[in-house]
This record gives structure tokens, C-alpha cells and sequence, in this order.
């Protein structure tokens, strides 16, 4: 019988109020409206600490720092399971998610939610990450594959780097993948 290898157990240390050298990076591969807040409060909160941290834009991501579409980001309901109505704990069929203007109306209804809590809209939080000292990455293959130049996309970015150069600019950063 082999002996398996038991990893040591971390605990981590609540009481360290030191965040040098600690890095945060965020891959943002969706553009849907409820997808693209993820990423922007966990970045926020990260730069609120001290943290140095990086948001790479992939795929269907990059609807999020293109100038063309970062004001239109919608939220579909067709697909998810979970999207109830404000009013109560009132569940929305499936079968009803398809409809015409239910995409119209579920993205009006989750921007006025996050109004309703003062949260700035994608642009402007983007706006305040950069202004914090966040960085924003678009990837190479995703700005190729749909003919995307630096033009397109927004002025605050770093720029646009291969899946390699981000793997090595966030060596040893803990990675959140949304």
C-alpha cells in the first residue's frame, strides 16, 4: 500500500493587517449585465485593502470595456433558474424567460436594484477601479478571433497581452474566474 500525502491544513491569519505583495487578478469571460458586477465589487473591495489587482477581459467579456457595448450590457432570465421578481419571493417560470422584452425587462429591473443601492454603473465602476490603481487587461485570442483593436476599447486599459503575460504578471496572486 502506498503511503497518500496529506496537504498541510492553512489557516488563515485574521489578525495580519498587512496586505503587501498580495495580488488579486479577476478573468471576466461573460458580458451579461449580472455577470460583469462580480468581478467589479470583489476588484473594489480588493483595492479597499491594499491589494494589488488585475481584471483580464476574455471572450464574451470584453462586451464590458468596449466602447460599442459597455453602456448596453443586459441581463437574459432564459437560462436561470434562480431569477425571481423584486415583489416578494415570487419565482419566474422558465417557460416565461424566452418572451419577447423579458430580457428588456429584467435588465430594467436589475438596474434599478443596483441604483436603488448606489452601486455606479459598469463604466463608471471600471472608471473608479483605474482611478484606485486596478488594472485592466484585454486578451490577445479574444481581440484577434473578433477583430478588436485598442481602438475599441476603453482608454484606461493596460493593454491588450497574451493568456502568457497574465499567467506571469499574477504569478503567485489568487485567481477568481468568472
Amino acid at each position: 500500500m502506498t503511503a497518500t500525502a496529506i496537504a498541510p491544513t492553512i489557516v488563515p491569519n485574521f489578525d495580519d493587517d498587512s496586505n503587501e505583495g498580495r495580488k488579486i487578478a479577476f478573468i471576466c469571460s461573460k458580458g451579461n449585465l449580472d455577470m460583469a458586477y462580480p468581478a467589479l465589487i470583489l476588484a473594489n473591495a480588493a483595492l479597499g485593502e491594499g491589494i494589488e489587482t488585475h481584471i483580464f477581459f476574455t471572450f464574451w467579456g470584453f462586451d464590458m470595456i468596449m466602447k460599442n457595448r459597455m453602456n448596453d450590457l443586459q441581463f437574459s432570465p432564459a437560462g436561470n433558474a434562480a431569477m425571481h421578481l423584486p415583489i416578494g419571493d415570487i419565482h419566474l417560470p422558465q417557460s416565461l424567460a424566452p418572451m419577447p422584452g423579458m430580457t428588456a425587462m429584467a435588465t430594467k429591473m436589475l438596474k434599478k436594484q443596483i441604483a436603488d443601492l448606489d452601486i455606479p454603473e459598469v463604466p463608471d465602476f471600471l472608471d473608479q477601479i483605474v482611478a484606485a490603481g486596478g488594472h485592466l487587461w484585454a486578451c490577445q485570442l479574444s481581440a484577434d478571433m473578433n477583430s478588436v483593436s485598442e481602438a475599441d476599447l476603453r482608454e484606461d486599459m493596460d493593454g491588450i497581452i497574451n493568456a502568457s503575460d497574465f499567467i506571469e504578471m499574477t504569478n503567485g496572486a489568487q485567481v477568481i474566474f468568472i
